[in-house]
């Protein structure tokens, strides 16, 4: 298994730190292009629980999250390690591709590359959904890409189109597989290339473990680059938490997560980079599952069945 950890020092040639800002994005999930509310499982504040206001100027949450990362490095040096710090700038919350309705994307534009003008940052991430590609967004993602690293992460979630639709996704499976094509489209035209990276959600309402091994199958068959892989959680505030609390349906236990990840790993290719096999939920709203609530017992328990 090609974990991100090593993805990155093979690039970069050292260990890289990602550190996670906010565009000021909404989706159209939330706006009425699509709906309102996002996702069933979304928070009030997107997927970024854990990132700088976004009051603050790019170049201010940038040295913000860079802060949070100190505490690594202290402990780093204190052990008599050399230190060489490297970041890739993560645009993480709601769809940092989507400037709304009939806005212009030259303000994103700004955004990225101010974040890559930043100092100690050899790359930026950009969390976004596949319906949200402009073309113009497109081809400036591809020129990006031709002169330092890009890395475009897409919700998918589930390729059972009754789940997704129960969860107000928005888009069909088509619009995903095309919006991994078209990403590796135009960084080829523009002489570069894009790192696509995929999440996907295990334990949705009405997902059956054959159907959420076939998300990664699908992944696999998009050609995505990387996949991202969480078991669902239920946080306070989301229309999942009023489901879950009637009894709708249940969370995963740890050892059904776990069980499927140790089905989902041998499907991977020796070059597919695993970007993620657990979630971070926010401890001061979460529901449930209760013991995903300790990560650093979850990732050790994780590295044993692939160790």
């Amino acid at each position: 298994m090609l974990t991100v950890s090593d993805f990155y020092k093979k690039i970069f040639s050292q260990k890289v730190y990602k550190i996670a800002v906010d565009a000021g994005c909404t989706c159209p999930n939330r706006d009425g292009s699509l709906g309102y509310g996002g996702c069933i499982f979304c928070s009030q504040t997107g997927s970024g629980d854990f990132i700088p206001a976004r009051t603050l100027s790019i170049e201010e949450q940038i040295e913000s999250a860079k802060a949070l990362v100190e505490k690594k490095f202290s402990r780093a040096a204190a052990r008599g390690e050399k230190i060489s710090k490297k970041y890739i700038v993560y645009f993480q919350n709601f769809t940092s591709t989507y400037a709304g309705r009939g806005r212009d994307e030259s303000r994103l534009f700004d955004l990225f590359e101010r974040a890559l003008a930043a100092p100690d940052v050899v790359g930026i991430a950009i969390g976004t959904r596949p319906d949200c590609l402009s073309r113009e967004m497109l081809a400036f993602l591809g020129q990006l890409s031709a002169r330092t690293y890009v890395q475009i992460e897409l919700g998918f979630q589930t390729a059972n189109e009754k789940t997704a639709e129960y969860c107000r996704r928005g888009f069909k499976n088509q619009v995903y597989l095309q919006a991994v094509e078209t990403l590796h489209e135009a960084a080829k035209a523009a002489g570069g290339q894009l790192h696509v990276v995929s999440h996907v959600i295990f334990g949705l309402p009405g997902d059956s473990e054959e159907d959420m091994l076939n998300t990664v199958r699908t992944v696999l068959a998009a050609a995505s680059d990387g996949i991202k892989i969480t078991v669902l959680y239920v946080v306070e505030g989301t229309d999942l938490a009023a489901e879950y609390r009637t009894g709708k349906f249940k969370t995963l236990t740890k050892e059904e997560y776990f069980s499927l990840i140790q089905k989902t790993l041998p499907l991977l290719p020796e070059n597919m980079v695993v970007h993620r096999l657990t979630g971070d939920p926010p401890k001061r709203i979460l529901i449930a599952p209760e013991w995903t609530a300790d990560k650093k017992r979850v990732l050790n328990e994780l590295r044993r069945l692939y160790s």
